[in-house]
């Protein structure tokens, strides 16, 4: 895979954030980190179809481009819309009282982010409205430098949380400095910092 098929992948990641479940579009970058496109390429294609998920025209020829097969039939299932939707979930630094405890995910996450390009690590509660494809979750954000590797924090940092704590809050790596979708501007906005403290 070439440097500009990664960075269009790690571009539509961030914009289907929310848009797509967590589970496809953990699937999605799950599988083209470890370089399994066609299998990537299908969760995408399918994903998008199956959950009616509408793309921009702009969204459409960016799947495109990362295609292996360019003509791909699946991408026609895919619905054009005009403009991104608004985020279907509400953020906020805070949770309801039976809300599970983040204390111990902040400590595995904290100290696993610095490992991933990250210089701090957010925490949000995502509460879903109607339209959502996910439940209310704790979301973290790692940030991660310019020179960071999106994909690659994703899956070391969702990795560590599941291998230590058998738990699978959503992760959404951002770059620091980079103009965000409106789903991760708003979970941003929403958050609370985790580290540093």
């Amino acid at each position: 895979m070439d440097v500009k098929t990664y960075a269009t992948i790690v571009d539509l990641s961030g914009r289907f954030a929310g848009r797509l479940s967590d589970t496809v579009l953990d699937a999605v970058r799950t599988h083209y980190y470890a370089g399994e496109e066609v299998i990537a390429e299908s969760a995408l294609l399918l994903g998008l179809a199956f959950e009616g998920v509408g793309v921009t025209q702009e969204e459409h020829d960016l799947v495109r481009s990362i295609l292996d097969d360019q003509d791909n039939p699946d991408l026609d299932a895919v619905t054009v819309i005009d403009e991104v939707p608004a985020p279907a979930y509400r953020f906020g630094p805070t949770a309801p009282p039976d809300a599970p405890n983040p204390a111990r995910a902040d400590e595995v996450l904290a100290a696993e982010a610095s490992k991933h390009s990250a210089n701090r690590l957010l925490r949000t509660w995502r509460e879903p409205l109607n339209g959502s494809h996910g439940g209310p979750l704790w979301l973290y954000l790692p940030v991660v430098t310019p020179d960071g590797d999106e994909l690659r924090a994703y899956s070391g940092i969702s990795s560590r949380l599941w291998v230590t704590l058998h738990e699978k809050w959503q992760i959404e790596p951002v770059t620091e400095g980079r103009v965000l979708p409106p789903y991760l501007s708003a979970a941003v906005s929403g958050s609370i910092a985790v580290w540093p403290a």
